[in-house]
């Protein structure tokens, strides 16, 4: 059979979708031989546990394409780890390995014998799903947003920072820089990867990245302030800490090249072995007899730490545990109580409809806001946007609370104005728009997100409506309702926006 016609047989029967490629690549084996495919743990080099008839058995159709499943079982784990761009050396290597397995299964003669025939075209659509799972997420719109996020970074600190040290000149470091870096780990973070692990290594090798960076530069700012280093006639160990400090200085600035990749000859080790260095000679530095000496040397020693504790990057992102953040203790506990939020949020919303106001559980979700406060996020951006998700989510049912019991309590006098009474009335609508909002549960394109938005819109326009003519109460109760309604599309938003951690 020719290559063409195998391939698009795959093709057509290959209806697995790329989510389910890892936790299936070559589930075909089982069939084939005895055991499902275990993602390259365990190999069995010899004869397969399952005893097959020894005509089959010993075929060397099957025995080829045993061959082949070990190749691919050796293959697999590394295409759903793959993380990089269709470029780069690695992506290169796999596509031409698992081609030439391609070519090999489309060798195989089965002499026309149906059992063969299939077991060849079942090989044949899991390397076809490999090929086309590595495709698909070296070229997914999400890595792609990953990646030109990376560029804007690696461009703005090459201008402001690794440029100007390698002219000579001093890096441009400020509170600007340090807020447009903050202002990328946070579109970093919003990156959807719809639960692919390469997007989620990828998305966590750049944001890893990116905050060493930052935490470098924000070391660095207050120190600008200092009136350090002391002059070299205080002591005679001042003049070397002085040096040391300056090649810390240039240290600092190879350390930010080295994290954005924009260091051509430097490498990690080298630099990790040249601060080991500088500890080294400090260490060795005779200051006793002379606090504020001690002083400096310390406070050199623990800048070259801080240095350290960044160069072990090189393989940040391998370790499951550290992208795959459904493992992460913190996220656990984020998921409890949003679990607990969610039955509250129902209960809430089960008792309005009943028209019962007395279930009321805000103290225990002024709890549960507490217990996000304490929730340790390990300076990690998306356990951050993951708490401050499940903040906004017991904070949006507590305002529910809030203007419901305000609408229940509210006794309008006689003298009330008409554009007061406006507002309340916007304010009563939203209150109803909320609770559909608050028990939204689909996508953004379905109808009845649609209606709810343009009816939040409607009431954003009635209140652009109301004349306050002058009342300071009506502008106050006004700007209150406004700052509601677009706190409830952005709640909305937010539930349909499909990100994950």
């Amino acid at each position: 059979m020719p290559l063409g016609s195998t391939t698009r047989a795959a093709a057509a029967d290959g209806n697995e979708t790329p989510e389910k490629m890892c936790a299936n690549v070559f589930g075909v084996l089982k069939s084939l031989f005895g055991k499902p495919f275990d993602g390259g743990k365990r190999m069995d080099h010899g004869v397969p546990q399952q005893q097959h008839p020894a005509e089959q058995q010993q075929h060397p159709a099957m025995m080829r394409l045993y061959e082949v499943h070990k190749e691919v079982a050796s293959l697999g784990p590394q295409v759903c780890n793959f993380s990089g761009l269709q470029a780069e050396r690695d992506y290169k290597r796999l596509e031409r390995e698992l081609t030439a397995l391609l070519l090999a299964v489309d060798q195989v003669d089965t002499e026309g014998r149906a059992e063969l025939q299939g077991a060849r075209k079942r090989a044949a659509q899991e390397v076809e799903g490999l090929l086309r799972y590595l495709e698909e997420n070296a070229t997914h719109p999400s890595r792609g947003a990953i990646e030109e996020l990376s560029d804007e970074a690696r461009r703005l600190v090459d201008e402001r920072v690794v440029a100007p040290q390698r002219s000579g000149g001093a890096p441009e470091i400020n509170d600007e820089l340090v807020e447009a870096l903050q202002v990328m780990v946070l579109k970093l973070t919003q990156v959807k990867t719809e639960g692919r692990v390469p997007l989620r290594k990828a998305r966590y090798r750049a944001l890893t990245r990116l905050c060493a960076v930052q935490a470098v530069v924000e070391g660095r700012t207050p120190q600008q302030t200092l009136s350090l280093p002391l002059p070299g006639d205080t002591h005679r160990a001042v003049h070397r800490i002085n040096q040391v400090m300056a090649k810390v200085s240039v240290a600092r600035g190879h350390l930010v090249a080295l994290l954005m990749g924009l260091s051509g000859r430097d490498s990690c080790a080298h630099l990790n072995r040249l601060l080991t260095e500088m500890q080294a000679e400090l260490d060795a530095m005779d200051v006793s007899g002379n606090a504020a000496i001690r002083n400096y040397r310390k406070q050199v020693v623990e800048e070259i730490n801080g240095l350290l504790k960044h160069l072990d990057l090189e393989g940040e992102g391998e370790d499951t545990r550290r992208y795959d953040l459904g493992q992460n203790e913190s996220i656990r506990e984020i998921e409890a109580v949003r679990a607990h939020v969610s039955h509250l949020r129902d209960g809430v919303l089960r008792h309005c409809v009943a028209g019962d106001l007395s279930f009321r559980p805000k103290a225990e979700l002024q709890g549960l806001l507490t217990h996000l406060d304490q929730v340790d996020t390990a300076k990690n951006p998306c356990i951050r946007e993951a708490r401050r998700r499940a903040v906004v989510e017991v904070q949006a049912i507590i305002t529910f609370l809030d203007l419901r019991e305000a609408l229940t309590r509210r006794q309008p006098g006689p003298a009330e104005l008409p554009a007061h009474r406006a507002v309340w009335l916007v304010l009563g609508s939203l209150s109803d728009l909320q609770a559909q909002a608050l028990a939204f549960n689909g996508r953004r394109v379905d109808k009845s997100y649609i209606l709810l938005e343009e009816l939040l819109t409607k009431q954003l326009l009635a209140l652009d409506a109301v004349d306050p003519q002058g009342d300071d109460n009506t502008k106050m109760a006004r700007k209150q309702a406004v700052k509601f309604a677009q706190n409830i599309l952005n709640y909305l938003d937010m539930r349909t926006d499909g990100w994950e951690y």
